[in-house]
């Protein structure tokens, strides 16, 4: 029963933490081409998120883009812009408040007499990161990788989940041809 109880709280704990990604391409192109890239600035400039977290963006851009082999530079093979969505997650818990047995927490309440039990509500934001790669010579879409997962403005470690949302995003490029 405990190890049931263990692997059950670990599924719950990582689904929580954890980022969905996908990620779409143009599959006519040779993305071993691209050696440079810079930010696409007024795709950036309508995200509606504070400063602080575009700053936290371009910042894990920068890094995972280094890591690749991609460097800046003012005549860029590749402009990458990014845009958001949050979504207020509303979740229901439905609980009774019939019980038997001993101590605290058994018996019978006869104040939720007829109502079978108590509801709980709790809201969690989602929070969408797209990561668009545009070829600058062209101007089209070349690849588009979109992370969901939940974020929030009260976040303590915010650097780090920012960070972990960029690199899983960005994980997949360039993208391979399997």
């Amino acid at each position: 029963m405990k190890n049931i109880i263990l692997i059950v709280s670990i599924f719950i704990f990582c689904s929580c933490s954890s980022v969905k990604v996908f990620s779409d391409f143009d599959r006519s192109i040779d993305f071993s081409n691209y050696e440079t890239f810079a930010y696409f600035k007024p795709e950036i400039d309508k995200v509606d998120i504070s400063d602080l977290d575009k700053r936290r963006i371009l910042k894990s851009l920068d890094n995972e883009m280094n890591l690749k082999g991609l460097s800046k530079s003012e005549t860029p093979d590749l402009l990458i812009g990014f845009t958001t969505k949050a979504k207020e997650q509303i979740y229901v818990n439905n609980g009774n408040n019939f019980g038997w047995g001993w101590g605290w927490g058994g018996g019978f309440n006869p104040w939720l007499w007829g109502t079978g039990g108590y509801n709980s509500v709790s809201t969690r934001t989602e929070g969408t990161l797209y990561v668009n790669i545009i070829d600058a010579s062209t101007k089209q879409l070349v690849w588009q990788g979109k992370g969901r997962g939940g974020i929030n403005e009260f976040m303590k470690n915010r650097d780090k989940r920012i960070a972990l949302f960029v690199r899983e995003i960005v994980e997949n490029y360039p993208p391979s041809e399997e």
